[in-house]
């Protein structure tokens, strides 16, 4: 089980965020009832069979906010409630069992991170002969990208450097499930960590 001290305890040196704004201006405008519109987006037909978004979500919904200016690279951050409603319109926040079978089709979540790490947007990570110190292969044009995380008392962590997406999988009435990848990591980790609904974290959204 990995855990994930950087959304627990960080270095002095990296207290981002003590004085930042969010903004709710930016991203898709919502197509109404609290979901999104989801034409235009980037997508992908992985090797598990499934099409996924290959890039993160950036719709202005309830429960998400904008970190100008990364939303417009990264995506916005969402609350897990949002992060369920926001994926519409024939398209779902994965489970557990969904992002279990997308790592198991790349060769394991032990080397997932490597291949599917989008090769720009990431620190120190790059291409198979680029001199980053690491590996970021998009192998499959999943385009996984860092897009931090906000913490439950607001601070903004790691844009990067590293990035949660939710999952639709429930542990609690207060937790749910996400997964990670880091900028030195080649894996993906996830599924036996419960979070709380309040983190806000990027949205990957898959097609029904």
């Amino acid at each position: 089980m990995k855990t994930i001290p950087s959304k627990i305890i960080l270095a002095a040196g990296f207290v981002l965020a003590l004085a930042f704004t969010f903004s709710c201006s930016s991203g898709d405008d919502t197509s109404g009832g609290g979901s999104c519109n989801m034409n235009g987006y980037k997508k992908v037909e992985m090797p598990d069979g499934k099409t996924w978004m290959a890039e993160n979500l950036n719709c202005d919904v309830e429960g998400s906010v904008c970190y100008d200016p990364y939303c417009t690279q990264y995506g916005r951050l969402y609350n897990w409630e949002a992060a369920k409603k926001a994926c519409s319109g024939g398209w779902h926040l994965p489970s557990n069992t969904e992002w279990e079978a997308l790592l198991t089709s790349v060769g394991g979540d032990s080397t997932a991170g490597k291949h599917l790490k989008a090769r720009e947007g990431w620190i120190d990570c790059g291409p198979s002969g680029s001199g980053a110190e690491n590996s970021c292969e998009d192998t499959y044009g999943f385009a996984a990208l860092p897009g931090g995380f906000i913490d439950i008392i607001g601070l903004f962590w790691f844009d990067g450097e590293y990035s949660s997406w939710w999952s639709s999988s429930e542990y609690s009435a207060y937790n749910a499930y996400s997964w990670d990848i880091s900028n030195n990591w080649e894996s993906v980790s996830g599924g036996d960590i419960n979070i709380n609904k309040n983190y806000l974290f990027s949205v990957r959204c898959v097609q029904n």
